[in-house]
């Protein structure tokens, strides 16, 4: 980094501004993106150890989940042998880059940010064929991924100035300074649905931090992983730093987990998958001087509770939104709404009317819902509805959309007058179905809505104060909303992460995450 660029004006945060894509030139600009990258479909992409661009004859098949006789990329798959080599190349490279200043580090991410904005609809349209994202899904996925470098850079820079923000007692004595230093190799394991954000968040905030990554990224979705890749290799950051070992996560991914060199493991992903990777890490392999650290963000059975003092429009639009958004394929997404009596009918009515609205179809003809993942995903989802049909009343979807084409695409499906111990109330499903319950009261319905073993994000609707207050006290999620969809949150402004069997509550995007792939030093020295 030369000394002007490391001397410029950091501007305050604020977030990505989003895309409007009722203008046609925006429109226009995403089909020309989506154009432009569907050229380029079918590519052989490489393994990123060290310096080294690796193909190896194993590969992963990434398809379009819209068109599934579409390839977007063959991916090289990583051995144990290739991992380990991974490993050697981060522990090199973490020597010196823990040494290098949080500024000098905050500047890769910043003028990966910058790039990443120049080329934003050209990650967006990867997304669109790789991900089954719609334009507007694609385009806040890709916000997103530009805040967390944003945000994440400006709070290394923060955690760096010594005794500025966590000012230490003063003694007459003795000069105190209390830093955070870097933990050392990581491995990052992001999910498929927010391939880039979350992928770019967790990657960029351990770097930033000091640390060196080995890169796993999701099976479903490694072209866009590559992608970001690519770029930070393109802003110079320096051999070593990032690793892109892409494999079978038995293989690759526990044998990762399990290696004494490994300092921590920041995972997204379901909750059977978390815990697996949170037993393997706390057995303390031969020669492992530290306990590792695990940061995981898992599922969520995420729900929005209605009293008769709401709005009850914008509470059913928020139900349809937080439900179907993507396919119901977030760990935030709205899969229970549970409505006092007294306004059950009237808000179930609306909900069926609004999700008989929406059409589903090719994502890169920018249908409302599209595809989920794939055809696992696919067939569990659909197996759920079965189950659904034995414990509610079907009012909206029910199946397979055939009609959309040869993906994997399911109608946005409504049970109602759901027993809140109901499967389909308790179990994640991960895609379009949503499930009713009645409450007595406010009261009862909050009850039910702590009913479950997740905790991450939530939404009451209400005008009344006092059961606001209360809701705002009881309702035991890691992201509360009132009065506004339970999907959404916003880099800087709502950090997330939840309770119980939603993870550890990591809160990224705020001003503790940083803290997770730190440790806190304390160096005192006697004065005369």
């Amino acid at each position: 980094m030369t000394t002007q660029t490391l001397s410029r004006t950091i501007t305050p945060y604020a977030n990505e501004p989003f895309t409007d894509f009722t203008r046609p030139e925006n429109k226009q600009a995403m089909e020309a993106a989506i154009a432009k990258v569907k050229s380029t479909l079918g590519r052989d992409l490489p393994l990123h150890v060290g310096g080294e661009k690796i193909h190896t004859e194993g590969k992963l098949v990434s398809i379009n989940p819209g068109r599934a006789d579409e390839v977007i990329a063959r991916v090289s798959k990583a051995s144990q042998q290739l991992a380990e080599q991974a490993m050697e190349h981060a522990l090199t490279a973490f020597e010196s880059w823990k040494k290098v200043s949080a500024r000098e580090r905050a500047e890769y991410l910043f003028r990966a940010a910058h790039l990443m904005r120049e080329r934003k609809h050209e990650f967006s349209a990867l997304m669109v064929l790789e991900a089954g994202k719609n334009y507007v899904e694609a385009d806040v996925d890709c916000a997103e991924a530009i805040d967390f470098m944003e945000f994440y850079a400006r709070e290394a820079i923060r955690l760096s100035e010594v005794n500025i923000h966590h000012p230490l007692t003063k003694i007459d004595s003795e000069e105190n300074m209390l830093t955070y230093i870097p933990l050392g190799v990581g491995v990052v394991i992001p999910p498929w649905n927010f391939p880039l954000a979350i992928c770019v968040g967790m990657t960029t905030s351990a770097i930033v931090s000091g640390n060196t990554v080995l890169l796993k990224p999701s099976s479903l979705t490694p072209a866009i992983a590559h992608k970001f890749v690519e770029l930070m290799e393109e802003v110079g950051l320096p051999t070593g730093v990032l690793n892109f070992i892409p494999g079978s996560s038995a293989e690759v991914g526990d044998y990762l987990t399990k290696h004494p060199k490994t300092r921590f493991i920041s995972f997204t992903g379901s909750k059977e998958v978390g815990l697996h990777i949170n037993r393997l890490a706390a057995e303390t392999a031969e020669g492992q001087i530290w306990i590792k650290r695990v940061i995981a963000e898992m599922g969520g059975k995420d729900g929005i509770v209605v009293d008769e003092t709401a709005d009850l429009e914008a509470a059913a639009a928020a139900i349809v939104a937080s439900a179907f958004g993507f396919q119901g394929q977030k760990c935030s997404s709205g899969s229970r709404a549970i409505i006092v009596e007294s306004v059950y009918d009237q808000v179930v009515e609306r909900v069926i009317e609004l999700t008989n609205q929406l059409v589903i179809g090719l994502p890169e003809q920018n249908f409302a819902v599209g595809p989920v993942s794939d055809k696992s995903a696919y067939d569990k989802i659909l197996n759920y509805i079965e189950i659904g049909k034995t414990e509610g009343r079907l009012v909206a979807g029910g199946g397979a959309a055939t009609e959309a084409g040869n993906g994997f695409y399911i109608q946005p499906t409504v049970f109602v007058d759901v027993d809140s111990k109901a499967r389909i109330m308790k179990e994640e499903i991960f895609g379009p179905v949503l499930a009713i319950s009645k409450a007595q009261d406010w009261q009862d319905a909050i009850a039910k809505y702590n009913d479950t073993e997740f905790g991450l994000t939530g939404s009451f609707f209400s005008t009344d104060e006092v059961r606001i207050v209360e809701a705002l006290e009881s309702m035991h999620c890691g992201n509360l909303y009132i009065n506004r969809k339970c999907t959404g949150a916003l880099v800087g402004v709502h950090p997330f992460g939840g309770f119980n069997m939603s993870g550890t509550d990591s809160k990224a995007g705020g001003h503790d995450y940083l803290l997770l792939f730190t440790q806190a030093k304390l160096m005192s020295r006697k004065v005369k």
